[in-house]
């Protein structure tokens, strides 16, 4: 039996377990494949911990002379709460300045992905995009702002459905130069109609 089929059959008796120890027979017409679903949603939802950037990237880091600040706003991002196992979404708006490299646009939403892909805390997450693109690309700056919205706090606990996480990470000329942070501040502040 492959890896893969363990790793799901392991799960699939955990959902089990928990459907009984929360006083459900996961017998039941409506929950016969419930172990099976959740346990393939679950690697799915934890994909990222699979990937490697290098492998995301796909060699679609290119040798360019731009170096005005470049924008990829409004990355929807979905992750899992690594305390409560449940959801927080939002948006990611990632920009870098580039000092000789750029990369496919298209990449960038994919790291956002590959690190959403696991269990997180939003702080982390906004930290680990940033850093990856900064070691990577080597540009002269990175910045990383997040808003997301935590099931954690939305359905349980403090039960404030209209709170908002805002994160941000600023590497570079972003951390150094207010003017700089400043102008991305503003841009990701924009609403553009296309």
């Amino acid at each position: 039996m492959p890896e893969t089929e363990v790793v799901n059959n392991t799960l699939e008796k955990a959902v089990d377990t928990l459907l009984r120890e929360l006083g459900e027979d996961p017998g039941r017409e409506g929950l016969l494949k419930t172990p099976h679903r959740v346990a393939s949603a679950l690697k799915y939802l934890t994909s990222g911990y699979t990937q490697d950037v290098y492998a995301v990237l796909n060699g679609a880091v290119f040798e360019e002379k731009y170096n005005e600040m470049v924008i990829v706003r409004d990355i929807d991002v979905f992750s899992l709460c690594e305390h409560h196992l449940l959801p927080f979404y939002g948006r990611a708006h990632v920009a870098y300045i580039p000092n000789g490299k750029i990369v496919g646009l298209s990449k960038l939403p994919r790291v956002v992905d590959m690190y959403a892909k696991r269990l997180q805390v939003q702080e982390r997450l906004t930290q680990q995009i940033a850093q990856t693109l900064y070691d990577v690309l080597q540009p002269d700056g990175v910045a990383v702002v997040i808003e997301a919205r935590h099931m954690c706090m939305m359905m349980r606990g403090v039960e404030k459905q209209n709170s908002l996480a805002t994160t941000s990470a600023m590497l570079g000329v972003f951390q150094q130069d207010q003017k700089t942070r400043a102008e991305f501040l503003d841009l990701i502040d924009r609403r553009v109609s296309l």
